[in-house]
């Protein structure tokens, strides 16, 4: 489905899951899991998936009641952007886990590579066709990068890590050809590290990233951000990786610019490129006004054309109450109409 729509609205990914479907204390206690975290889930496995159905749902109805113009399924069967995909692939034991650095550099439990990396068919998919048959509005499915995903493991079989990030790559490739099939309008490809490891981002990262992309003909963005703000609380002025990202195939290019109040300059480095601005600050749990978040849009039009632009939260909203997030929802889209009218 193709926006006609000024400024359409969105969220980067996730959507808070309720309290009755996962432990939200829990999960806000400890760094995003990397492995499996079952013990996450209040609902007995054998009712899982239908309540992460009827959450998912719920998710579907909040980004519309609130009014925005392209909806996720909230991530919300995911107990990490990542993990879901990363502990689905072959070539990786979860039963023992390796560990790895943190993008705070803490040591993490990590999916342990033991053999070649493949995906032997589709995970997400079945994803997409639950949001396609629940809404009418375009959607968008989003999938961990595979230069993330090989700072997130403990390598054990390939010579470096560069090697696995390649199959990672081929096996990211893979999903989002079926994720467009599935019904995806837009696929969103989650590269955090690039940002958090910049030097090994520019050795292997984009070429990596490219290689996701290869022959993929369906829409794509591909979103950089500083880590979630409910477990990174130190903003830099500015990415470390980011201009690169202009050498890299995709349609849209997803940045954080409330929580850090970049410096939007860093825009002129990306003509060409769809931008989905980030203007919803997740480190305060307080709702913007409709004026402040169309003060931080209204930053990006002097560097990228408002036809370009989408209006986004910075990073996930995983981590913030729901009613915090209804309220920012609304904000966005209140923003985003203000603008249109202006325009």
């Amino acid at each position: 489905m193709q926006l006609s729509v000024v400024l359409p609205t969105s969220l980067v990914g996730s959507y808070p899951q309720p309290d009755w479907l996962i432990n939200r204390e829990k999960l806000a206690g400890r760094f995003p899991p990397r492995v499996r975290a079952k013990e996450l889930w209040r609902v007995d496995p054998e009712y899982l998936a239908q309540a992460q159905g009827d959450a998912t749902l719920l998710a579907i109805r909040a980004q519309e009641q609130a009014g925005l113009d392209i909806l996720t399924d909230g991530e919300i069967r995911r107990e990490s952007y990542s993990n879901h995909f990363a502990t689905a692939l072959d070539g990786i034991d979860i039963d023992n886990p390796g560990t790895a650095l943190d993008r705070s550099g803490s040591p993490n439990p990590v999916p342990r590579i033991v053999g070649p990396i493949r995906r032997t068919g589709p995970i997400e998919a079945g994803d997409v066709t639950f949001l396609r048959a629940n809404t009418d509005r375009t959607i968008k499915m989003t999938v961990p990068g595979p230069f993330t995903m090989s700072q997130q493991a403990q390598n054990d079989y390939y010579p470096d890590l560069e090697s696995a990030a390649m199959d990672y790559a081929a096996a990211v490739n893979a999903e989002i050809r079926d994720l467009h099939a599935a019904g995806a309008d837009i696929v969103q490809i989650d590269e955090p590290y690039m940002q958090a490891r910049p030097d090994a981002a520019r050795a292997y990262g984009l070429t990596a990233l490219n290689a996701a992309l290869e022959g993929v003909t369906g829409r794509t963005a591909v979103h950089i951000c500083f880590g979630y703000a409910a477990v990174i609380h130190v903003r830099p002025e500015g990415y470390s990786f980011l201009p690169e990202l202009a050498g890299c195939s995709c349609d849209q290019i997803s940045i954080e610019t409330a929580q850090s109040g970049l410096d939007l300059g860093v825009l002129a480095d990306l003509s060409g490129k769809g931008i989905i601005l980030g203007v919803i600050d997740l480190s305060d749990h307080a709702v913007e006004t409709v004026d402040v978040v169309a003060g931080r849009v209204r930053r990006a039009f002097g560097y990228v054309p408002p036809e370009q632009i989408v209006i986004a939260t910075d990073c996930g909203m995983k981590y913030i109450p729901r009613a915090s997030a209804e309220g920012k929802m609304r904000a966005m889209a209140g923003a985003a109409a203000l603008l249109r009218a202006e325009l």
